[in-house]
Parts: structure tokens; sequence; C-alpha cells
């Protein structure tokens, strides 16, 4: 079965082509980064228009890449939410009017269970069941995944999701649109001991998260510290650094919680370099096995909902 998958939950037009015989087919993607950096955020309104404007040549160019026709298409899978109304309603439309035309079956698939699944795509790949710590710019949260379509809610974020908390942060250090991924490479310029930041709601029982706190401390110690790059370079290591051992702390009490001993980390956040060395290490200590997706496949992508999809 080959599966048209379509992903436009924010700021990425995201399309592909999964077989559930041969794998991946295709995978083709557009992203707004450009488009968006002049606002320093998404802006929703031009987010839609672009994915508009993007999404039908990019499903010619799925099919291209593919060598396929239409008719060569068994469903149809697209991102029904969670997003920016807009432009899931774009991925929405063009699903359920492919589908009617093609007189083909149409499903829409969670943005997080996509995320989830993303580990699947690649050669190797996690057997069930495993708890999934699902990091990006919207969300945070422990999942228990049984099985396919079986998930249990562990914990989750209460207020900013991990990746939230990381823009933000980067916008406070005068760094450009999107930010997470330019802290974490200045964090590497900076050395420990010099800050020390709060592990939040670590002190406490429970798997949810909070980053709303952290920060406000991040922005504070931003306001009262020096503007050089060496200074600004330590405070992003040690906003980092408490981050992941928030994240870290929580991925060992749900696998204790659980019984568990694979770990699976999906989201734009399970791309920073530091997340996926400590929760290696955590695994390595607990005598477990951590899985996540290519970079690729950490952020919006139409293989990830057209593997869900199919």
């Amino acid at each position: 079965m080959r599966v048209l998958g379509i992903e436009t939950s924010c700021d990425e037009t995201g399309i592909a082509i999964y077989d559930t015989d041969h794998g991946l087919l295709s995978d083709c993607l557009y992203s707004q980064v450009k488009l968006h950096a002049d606002y320093g955020g998404v802006v929703p309104e031009l987010a839609s228009r672009d994915h508009v404007r993007k999404i039908v040549p990019l499903i010619k160019q799925a099919l291209q890449q593919a060598h396929l026709n239409a008719t060569d298409i068994n469903g149809i899978a697209f991102t029904q939410g969670p997003g920016l109304v807009g432009a899931l309603l774009v991925g929405a439309s063009v699903a359920k009017s492919l589908a009617f035309a093609w007189n083909i079956p149409v499903v829409g698939v969670h943005h997080m269970e996509g995320h989830l699944l993303a580990p699947m795509l690649e050669d190797n790949k996690p057997d069930y069941p495993f708890v999934a710590l699902l990091v990006s710019g919207g969300h945070s949260m422990l999942v228990d995944v049984k099985g396919l379509g079986h998930y249990h809610v562990l914990g989750e974020s209460i207020d900013d999701a991990a990746g939230e908390a990381f823009d933000k942060t980067a916008k406070l250090l005068g760094l450009d649109y999107p930010g997470g991924p330019l802290l974490a490479k200045l964090a590497v310029e900076g050395e420990g001991g010099h800050y020390k930041f709060p592990r939040p709601m670590t002190d406490r029982p429970g798997l949810d998260f909070s980053f709303s706190g952290l920060k406000t401390h991040a922005a504070n110690t931003i306001r009262s510290a020096n503007k050089d790059r060496q200074t600004q370079a330590n405070i992003a290591f040690a906003f980092q650094q408490a981050v992941v051992d928030t994240l870290a702390i929580k991925c060992k009490r749900a696998l204790k919680q659980t019984g568990r001993k694979r770990l699976v980390i999906a989201g734009g956040v399970s791309a920073n370099k530091y997340l996926r060395e400590q929760l290696g290490n955590l695994m390595h200590q607990m005598g477990g096995q951590v899985f996540y997706p290519s970079v690729q496949y950490c952020t919006d992508n139409g293989a990830m909902i057209a593997y869900a999809g199919a």
C-alpha cells in the first residue's frame, strides 16, 4: 500500500510517499524559515498562504521522485492537529479533495503521533513497548507506548514546552530565528560553573514539565549579565544543561515507573546533540537502549505522517 503524507501544521510544507512493502519512496520538504525570520517567529497568515503556494508543486515533485502517478496512490494521510488552524486547513482541504478526486481513503493523523513514530523510518527501529519523550516547540510529553495506537500519556508540559523555552531564551540572547538550534550552537562555546539554573518540578513526584519559571530565570540572568559573547555562551550552556537535566530526570522516572528498557526521543528538540548524548549515557547506565530519528525527521516532515497514516 502506498500512502501520500501531507504535513502543514506550522511553517514547513512536507510531502512524502510511504510504501508498506518498500519503505519511503519520496520525501519533499519546504521550510518557511526565511519567510518568518524578519518577524522573529511564525506569522500564521503568512504560513497559511505559503502552504497554499507550495503544496501542489511539492505533491507533483514527490510523485515524480517516486516515479509514480496519481493512480498508484492507495491512500492519503494528513496532519489534522495540533498546529496553526489556517495551516492545518490547507493540508486537510487538499488531502480530502485529492482523496475524493482519486476515490481513495483519507485519514487524519495526530501531529505528535507522527513524531512518536518517526524513529520507525530508520533501519534501527525500536520494538514495542517503549517510553517516548516528545519534545518540540509546542509540546513536551512522556508517553508509554505499548503498541501502535496504544498510548498512555505519563506527563506533559503544563505551560511552556521545552522547544518554546529554547526559542524564547535564544531571542532574549539576541539570536536570530529559529533560536533553539543557534542557542545549542552557542552553548558549545560556554563553560560550566558560572551560572546555576533551576531544574523545574524535579524536587516533587510526577512526570509533568514546566519551563516557564526557567525561562523567567534566564530572562533575569540575561538582563543583569554582561553582553560579551563568552558570558552569553556561559548562559546558553547553563540553560541548555538545566533543560536537558530536567528531561533526563523525568525520563529516568518514567522508565522506572513503567519498567521499560527502551526510550524513544522525537520532535524538533530531539535533534539537540547534548540531549542525545545525555540520554544515551542514561540508558547505558540503566542497561537499556535509546532510539531517535535522523535529524531531517526530527522537525516537521511528511514522511512521519505518511508512515503513521499507513
